[in-house]
């Protein structure tokens, strides 16, 4: 083995084998993945054993097809989405990519791309790309708490105006946006305009209409939902033009080359199910482990800020404080020791160790920013996860703080 990699192995090892130390494990890292549900892994197994490739005229092939039609039937149905094409990817990343790229390919002329300034770096990140195109890219600012401008959106949809992306609940700080306004303010000026919906953090969450919304696009993850990880989708409302952005062996379908994930869509499709039919029992008792964390922290622990909105406004599951005099990589680590695990910052960043883009974009300072900690609950938790999480918090911070009194300020 190379010398570096069996360094870096080691080092790894090393890492997990110091963090084996705690008798009780609360996983509230569901930004990055972890968690699946019990059903979703049997059908994610079982598709492994059985079923082949949808493109195939045969037996198995055909089962692997089933797969995908329940999936989509699922989905769509979930989200109202109306009439239109639903793309399966390999993750909400690869999705947003699609929407984008993809319909700056198919562009008729317009090169105006608005998004605003919390959006995941999975749409930030391909619109910059645009510019070295002769796209022009727009960030419409929010306020403290999240929310788009929108006053300062409709001011800067005009004629040249190719897409508006605004993700319908923020990955990071919960915001909940007004889908339906914002796509009314944009249809208002030129119902040709594109409006792509980022909606992995809200499918399962918040209630998604996408047809009354009049969204056109709409990006999904099933990791998000407790699904296994390697499966997204994107939905592309009937009539509107996108190109693909791969090529390579032609699939079942139009928009992504290569062999399907059946293994994680049928575990998909099993999750969709789950949350369709216990929606209302899982948002209520993840709201309720959300603020009872968020409550407990506030009570227990001093200089601490909720980043985000509260209540109704708020996604039922996310939890993002941050920890003034208390450097948020740290604390991660710090958790991580005790069983519980977080994410610091922006969870797409943590390793680079800068600061959350939402975070600055809501106008908190560069050290707030820094001292950050992500936590998202899920129907999977129980009172006594948060009850354990709450007995740790406090040592945690006092630890950090003690052995690094100006880690933030």
């Amino acid at each position: 083995m190379r010398k570096d990699l069996a360094e870096q192995l080691e080092k790894v090892r090393s890492l997990i084998s110091a963090h084996s130390r705690s008798s009780r494990e609360v996983y509230l890292d569901l930004e990055n993945s972890g968690l699946i549900f019990e059903e979703s892994l049997e059908e994610l197994i079982e598709a492994y054993r059985s079923r082949g490739n949808p493109s195939i005229t045969h037996r198995p092939g055909w089962w692997a097809l089933e797969v995908i039609l329940e999936a989509e039937a699922n989905l769509v149905e979930f989200v109202n989405a109306g009439n239109g094409e639903l793309v399966f990817t390999h993750s909400g990343t690869e999705a947003n990519n699609l929407a984008i790229m993809g319909l700056a390919r198919a562009s008729n002329g317009r090169r105006k791309i608005l998004v605003s300034a919390i959006e995941h770096l999975s749409v930030k990140f391909p619109a910059e790309r645009l510019q070295n195109q002769g796209f022009k890219l727009v960030e419409i600012p929010v306020d403290g708490e999240g929310f788009v401008n929108l006053d300062h959106l409709a001011s800067q949809v005009d004629g040249d105006t190719l897409m508006v992306s605004i993700a319908a609940v923020n990955h990071e700080i919960g915001t909940i946006q007004d889908l339906k306004s914002i796509a009314e303010i944009v249809k208002d000026k030129n119902s040709e305009i594109i409006v792509h919906t980022d909606a992995c953090d809200a499918l399962g969450r918040v209630p998604l209409d996408l047809e009354r919304a009049r969204i056109d696009m709409a990006s999904f993850s099933g990791h998000k939902i407790l699904a296994p990880k390697g499966v997204g989708a994107l939905f592309i409302m009937e009539g509107i033009k996108i190109e693909p952005i791969l090529h390579g062996q032609l699939s079942s379908q139009r928009l992504w080359p290569g062999a399907e994930n059946i293994p994680a869509i049928a575990g998909f499709a099993k999750a969709l199910k789950l949350f369709r039919e216990n929606f209302d029992e899982y948002r209520s008792k993840m709201i309720k482990l959300r603020d009872t964390l968020i409550d407990g922290i506030f009570e227990r622990v001093d200089e601490v800020m909720l980043n985000g909105p509260r209540g109704d406004n708020r996604a039922p599951d996310n939890v993002n404080m941050s920890f003034l005099y208390c450097e948020g990589e740290a604390l991660t680590v710090e958790l991580s020791l005790r069983g519980i695990y977080v994410s610091s910052g922006s969870a797409c960043t943590s390793r680079i160790l800068e600061p959350s883009h939402v975070l600055l974009a809501i106008g908190k300072p560069y050290e707030v920013a820094h001292g950050s900690i992500l936590m998202k609950v899920s129907p999977m938790h129980d009172d006594e996860d948060i009850k354990y999480v709450l007995e740790q918090i406090p040592e945690a911070v006092n630890r950090i703080r003690f052995i690094s009194p100006k880690a933030v300020m």
